[in-house]
């Protein structure tokens, strides 16, 4: 697909990966509208945007909720005229043991992670069927394909997005709508920053803008799948299918460390 002039839409556009992605996608001429739930910060990533040339909008609303998905794509399709991509971006996690995460986090994560871009495909589909070339981009996670400890609930809402993805990208099948899953590792962006984990627990960060170039890659390309982390995650990913107890010893020789690591990681 050739981005230029494409009309796209990116929740969480407003910093990280979705900010990153919409420079890189700016620099090859696609129209964007970007979102967050924070007024001040979507101005400053417009304006950022606009300064390097960028068509671009913004939209301060809350994906979580009916009214902020409803407001997300109405002002899209005014500012746009039309929608081309749909690029569901927009995260929230909170790490730790299970029963020291309050429902009310657990609860957001699945309604943020999950419910949202379920609910603003849905909403968008008649519009991306009706350009007869239209494309659903879920950023989930590595996680999704190694599930780590102590993010047990950001994990199954990964993995329960990346299924979304395979089982619409088949149903779309035919239909003018094909569908991309992004698996992102660790990546250095503002929700990363509480996160405590190093090196010593074999954590890593690339950068925002290294992701951004591969998502773009993948949908000029019409991948189905990025898959980021090298040929590291790759082996991981291969060993816990053909093993996964090999991979459940290998973290419980760091689980100690690992814990301490995570626990601070806060990004509601």
């Amino acid at each position: 697909m050739d981005v230029e002039g494409k009309r796209i839409l990116i929740t969480g556009g407003s910093s990280g990966i979705g900010l990153a992605t919409a420079h890189a996608l700016a620099a090859r001429g696609a129209r964007l509208v970007v979102t967050g739930r924070r007024p001040g910060v979507v101005v400053t990533a417009v304006e950022a945007l606009r300064s390097h040339g960028a068509d671009v909008s913004g939209v301060a609303a809350d994906v979580s909720s009916a009214e902020g998905r409803s407001a997300t794509l109405r002002d899209t399709l005014a500012a746009l005229g039309g929608l081309d991509i749909l690029m569901n971006n927009a995260g929230a996690v909170r790490a730790g043991r299970l029963d020291e995460i309050r429902e009310d986090e657990i609860r957001a994560m699945i309604e943020i992670d999950l419910v949202a871009p379920i609910m603003l495909t849905r909403a968008a589909l008649p519009e991306l069927r009706s350009q007869g070339s239209g494309m659903v981009v879920n950023v989930t996670s590595g996680i999704a394909l190694v599930a780590l400890p102590f993010y047990a609930t950001y994990a199954a809402v990964k993995a329960g997005l990346a299924s979304f993805g395979e089982s619409l990208r088949r149903e779309l099948n035919g239909e003018g709508v094909h569908v991309l899953t992004v698996y992102p590792g660790g990546t250095d962006t503002p929700m990363m920053a509480s996160n405590k984990a190093g090196a010593e627990v074999g954590f890593s960060l690339e950068s925002a803008e290294a992701v951004a170039d591969a998502i773009v890659g993948g949908i000029e390309n019409e991948a189905i799948a990025v898959v980021r982390g090298g040929p590291e995650r790759q082996a991981l990913i291969d060993l816990n299918r053909r093993d996964p107890q090999a991979v459940d010893a290998r973290f419980l020789t760091i689980k100690g460390a690992f814990e301490e690591g995570v626990k601070s990681h806060d990004a509601m």
